[in-house]
């Protein structure tokens, strides 16, 4: 008890001799110089071949719109034609995205993945050759299908490909979201100061290459044990919680691409200075999705970012529409909106699998669906009222729909507060607990608790945690984290529910062999790291716990010490201390100010 006791009271770390079960683990565990963890870059190349048709598949959008002017310059056609490039390529997406996971459970992921990378190769070159407008609408939709193929299992490939677990895979996906983003407008611009022709003809020969890379080095996964329906998306959006998420997120995607597919006539620039202005909105879409949407949720909730983030597009699309006269008017609103779209893709995404009570690939198509719907009708319609009125039109009806969105997610609000803070439908969808074995004997002595995830640093965070356990009389209970990642709208589960107990019984099958008793739980979470962080907390409280230890993450200590991380809000939330355990070190007490000294020393 003293070991603990001087913890809570003081930032001096307390040693303790090294128990024969740490060092029966470094001697078959350790696998880094002085027990470092594994670079998130250092992955097999099946991991980078993906990860760079990533970069390319994220250009795919911004990537046009530097061009646009002058494409419709160069076959005289008018900006409501053009617009049809954006509406073929979307609408083409959101009916594939019904069908796409049957594919997928049919053909396998990389099967999948390389007809995905086929077709975008075949139709992106075919819309380089033509010489009409009406050839390049057409090829765009079937360069959606092969999107649709592609971004449905380029996820899930990485995270099963790439070594260093879960945290590293979804590092390089990050990367590569951002990169794409940005880089698209800037290639594009660059390409397009050429000829039209260029963005189309570099996206065929770069996701070339990606397609022979992943021919190459790719294994091909097991398939899915279950096939999915094709009508599944569809038989879900008869859940009121997933069909207002979803129309929610139509009007949204409405107003999104109304300006993505206009905002560039006004501007009156050359595709090179489109392309930086669209690179500096990419930037901060890139920025606010991964960084700051996560730190608005967990301060302020799911919802009321969203409310107050819809209203934010209403108004800067307003002002655009109001200053369409005005090239600097419209060039810095679309620039800062790129910050309020990065939130609200994020969060938007979360916010439907919290409230969808069915399995989440499936919640997953049927939200892409109504998403890519309206963003596929948007610049058809839009093109419609610019040519009978003017081009503040489309502009206005974008922000009306940005505001529409308001209270039809006001009408789900219910759904939406229940699932953040309970458990229900037919999985959990809120951070809950499951034990996993049997319970342990009342004894009377607080436990310390271990929090662990996904990777391969898990066994020495948790043999570091019983030496601790062991040196205070403590029984030690390990709580396995099982979570789903949402990255830029695509929800992916970092394992399965029985791979989560099967990882608990393993800790504690080790732990029975060198004598020390322990008991598992599975704390299962999506999207929101702050949320399962505060769950523990609670459950520490509740199990009145001697300590909560947590180890290094493979994220990085950015990362896992920001505000909105779940060591963040455990450590905040907690009501007793909370400690860093490496196998090397002694534990550290976290504290308020040892975050941020954490943090800070890794800038």
């Amino acid at each position: 008890m003293t070991v603990l006791t001087g913890l809570a009271r003081s930032a001096e770390p307390v040693r303790s001799p090294p128990s024969p079960l740490l060092n029966a683990w470094r001697e078959t565990h350790m696998s880094a110089p002085n027990g470092k963890a594994a670079s998130p870059f250092r992955q097999p190349k099946a991991v980078w071949a993906v990860a760079f048709a990533c970069v390319i598949s994220f250009m795919g959008i911004g990537l046009v719109d530097p061009i646009l002017p002058a494409l419709g310059k160069s076959l005289h056609a008018s900006p409501s034609q053009v617009s049809l490039l954006f509406s073929s390529y979307l609408i083409v997406t959101a009916v594939a995205m019904l069908f796409v996971g049957w594919v997928s459970s049919h053909l396998g992921a990389k099967r999948t993945l390389v007809m995905g990378l086929a077709v975008i190769v075949v139709f992106a070159a075919l819309a380089g050759t033509t010489d009409s407008i009406n050839g390049i609408v057409g090829f765009r939709a079937g360069w959606g299908l092969g999107n649709a193929l592609f971004i449905a299992t380029s996820l899930a490939v990485i995270v099963a490909s790439a070594s260093g677990g879960f945290g590293g895979a979804i590092i390089l996906y990050e990367t590569a979201l951002g990169l794409g983003i940005a880089v698209g407008p800037l290639l594009g611009g660059e390409l397009g100061g050429i000829s039209w022709r260029g963005p189309f003809f570099g996206v065929a020969v770069l996701m070339a290459v990606a397609l022979v890379a992943t021919l190459a080095f790719v294994p091909s996964p097991p398939k899915p044990r279950r096939v999915v329906s094709p009508i599944a998306p569809l038989k879900a959006l008869r859940h009121r919680g997933l069909l207002t998420m979803g129309i929610m997120a139509l009007l949204y995607n409405w107003g999104f691409f109304t300006m993505l597919g206009y905002a560039p006539y006004p501007m009156e620039l050359s595709a090179h200075a489109l392309g930086l202005v669209f690179t500096g909105w990419g930037l901060l879409v890139a920025a606010f999705s991964v960084f700051v949407a996560p730190r608005l949720q967990a301060r302020y909730g799911t919802a009321p970012v969203l409310y107050a983030n819809l209203l934010g597009l209403g108004i800067v699309m307003a002002v655009i529409a109001a200053g369409v006269s005005t090239p600097t008017v419209v060039i810095v609103g679309v620039i800062v909106s790129g910050a309020f779209i990065g939130i609200n893709n994020t969060l938007t995404t979360q916010a439907v699998m919290l409230v969808s009570p069915v399995e989440r690939p499936v919640a997953s198509s049927a939200y892409g669906f109504l998403r890519f719907i309206g963003g596929g009708l948007a610049p058809f319609v839009a093109g419609k009222l610019a040519d009978a009125t003017d081009l503040s039109v489309p502009f206005y009806l974008g922000a009306a729909t940005f505001l529409l969105a308001i209270p039809v997610l006001a009408s789900g609000h219910g759904l939406l507060r229940k699932a953040e803070a309970q458990t229900g439908g037919s999985e959990p969808v809120a951070p809950s607990l499951s034990a996993v074995g049997s319970p342990a004997a009342a004894t009377g002595t607080p436990p310390v608790i271990v929090a662990v995830g996904a990777h391969e640093r898990a066994s020495a965070t948790v043999d570091a945690a019983a030496r601790v356990a062991r040196d205070t009389g403590s029984p030690l209970e390990v709580v396995h984290v099982q979570q789903t990642a949402v990255i830029e709208e695509q929800p992916v589960d970092t394992e399965t529910a029985d791979q989560a107990r099967a990882a608990v019984t393993a800790h504690l099958d080790r732990l029975n062999m060198h004598g020390i008793a322990a008991t598992g739980q599975v704390l299962t979470s999506v999207g929101d790291h702050a949320a399962a962080g505060r769950a523990l907390a609670r459950h520490a409280t509740d199990v009145n716990a001697r300590t909560v230890a947590i180890g290094r993450s493979p994220r990085g200590p950015v990362m896992q010490f920001a505000d909105g991380s779940f060591t963040t809000a455990l450590t905040r939330a907690a009501t007793c201390t909370v400690i860093l355990v490496e196998p090397d070190s002694t534990p550290r007490p976290l504290t308020t100010d040892a975050l941020a000294e954490l943090r800070n020393s890794a800038v």
